[in-house]
């Protein structure tokens, strides 16, 4: 492919990216969380337990952003601090049973969302979209890597 259809490539992809990433914020104002503090949450239950700095780290934040973040959660019960295992000094933090909960319905409510959108679109276009996740899921996970 040339230079000229991989940007071409790349500007459609990134458009796509941002409208569905659009469409899917509206369904989680139901989780009645801001985005950071639901990308926090989702980063602790599936990934969690997780330092202050590794969460930070996870979502490319300041530690002292995150620190606030944590304690709006744990405010509204949805994570916990824990004693690191390995250093006393240190606290995990980690998802509660309400928090998992919360996180779990919005995915859900992301995917049914995802769903109807498949279904506006003819087999031919399922296919098609189903057989590009798998290029899409090896591309995603080159991260740091270039050209």
């Amino acid at each position: 492919m040339t230079r000229e259809r991989l940007e071409d490539t790349a500007e459609r992809l990134h458009a796509v990216a941002i409208h569905l990433l659009r469409r899917l914020r509206k369904v989680d104002q139901a989780s009645g969380l801001s985005g950071p503090r639901l990308s926090a949450l989702s980063v602790v239950v599936f990934a969690g337990p997780l330092t202050l700095t590794q969460l930070a780290a996870a979502e490319q934040v300041k530690p002292p952003t995150m620190t606030r973040l944590v304690q709006a959660l744990q405010r509204e019960g949805l994570v916990r601090r824990l004693a690191d295992p390995k250093d006393g000094r240190v606290a995990q933090v980690a998802a509660t049973a309400k928090g998992r909960h919360i996180l779990l319905k919005g995915r859900e409510r992301r995917v049914a969302m995802l769903v109807g959108l498949l279904s506006s679109v003819g087999p031919r276009q399922q296919a098609e979209i189903a057989n590009a996740l798998g290029s899409l899921e090896e591309v995603a996970r080159t991260e740091g890597q270039t050209g």
